[in-house]
C-alpha cells in the first residue's frame, strides 16, 4: 500500500455487526496538466462518511499514481488483499462539466501524453490483438440515477479516453475475468470550484461531488449485495 491509501471500516453499533461486504473505492492523485485532482479527497471522504446504508460495509479508499507501472503493480494487490464485492473508480475529467459513468473501457492508450514518471506507452493499444473495447461489470443506470437525484448533472458514456482512467477501466475489466469482484464501474469527474483559485463559477464544488459520490456508492453497496 502506497502513502495515499487508507483503510476505514464502519459498522453498527459499536463495531459488534459483523461485516458483510467489503467496497474498493479509488482515486487518483495529481498528474501533468492537473495539479490538483478532486477524486483523492472524495474517495477518503466516501470511505468515512456514515450512512444507514454501509451498516456492515467495509470501506477501503486508495489513491494511484497516475501511473502505468503502479497501476499494475498496486491494482492485483489490492484485489488480492481486500477481496472486495465491489470496486468504485473514480478518476479526472479536466476538461468534462459533468460526471460521467463509464460502461466500457478501450483498447487504447494516448502516446502524446506522459505519466507521471514520464512514461509514454509504446503501442497504442493495451493489449495488442484484443478486443476494441471490454465492457465494465457495472449497473450504469441505477448508478446514473442516484447520482442525478443529487441534482448533479451525471451522464452515461462510452468512452473513458485513452489516459490512466482508461488503462485502470481495461484493468480492472481483466481482473473481473478471475470471479472477483462482482461489481466494477468507473465515474469520471470534472474539476471542482475551489476558493482559493480563479475558478470558474459553472464548476461544481467538491461538497457536490461528495454528495453525489455517496449517492453512487450506495446504489453500488444495493447491487452488490
Amino acid at each position: 500500500m502506497n502513502r495515499f491509501a487508507v483503510a476505514f471500516a464502519t459498522a453498527y453499533p459499536d463495531d459488534l455487526a459483523p461485516m458483510t461486504a467489503t467496497i474498493l473505492i479509488t482515486g487518483f492523485g495529481p498528474f501533468p496538466g492537473a495539479p490538483y485532482n478532486p477524486t483523492g479527497p472524495l474517495v477518503s471522504e466516501l470511505a468515512r462518511r456514515r450512512h444507514p446504508a454501509f451498516a456492515n460495509v467495509r470501506r477501503v479508499a486508495h489513491v494511484f499514481p497516475v501511473s502505468y507501472e503502479a497501476v499494475d503493480r498496486e491494482l492485483p494487490a489490492l484485489l488480492k488483499r481486500e477481496r472486495p464485492d465491489a470496486l468504485i473508480m473514480f478518476g479526472l475529467a479536466v476538461r468534462a462539466r459533468q460526471m460521467r459513468i463509464e460502461m466500457r473501457a478501450r483498447n487504447a492508450v494516448t502516446r502524446m501524453l506522459p505519466d507521471v514518471s514520464g512514461r509514454i506507452p509504446l503501442a497504442a493499444t493495451i493489449l495488442p490483438g484484443g478486443p476494441p473495447t471490454v465492457p465494465l461489470r457495472s449497473p450504469a443506470q441505477r448508478l446514473l440515477s442516484a447520482a442525478l437525484a443529487t441534482g448533479v448533472p451525471v451522464a452515461l458514456s462510452r468512452d473513458a479516453g485513452r489516459y490512466l482512467c482508461n488503462y485502470l477501466c481495461w484493468r480492472a475489466a481483466e481482473a473481473a475475468g478471475t470471479g472477483a469482484p462482482s461489481l466494477i464501474a468507473f465515474v469520471h469527474v470534472p474539476a471542482v470550484r475551489r476558493a482559493s483559485s480563479q475558478s470558474p463559477r459553472d464548476l461544481l464544488t467538491l461538497a457536490q461531488l461528495i454528495d453525489a459520490g455517496e449517492a453512487i456508492l450506495r446504489a453500488a453497496v444495493g447491487a452488490a449485495r
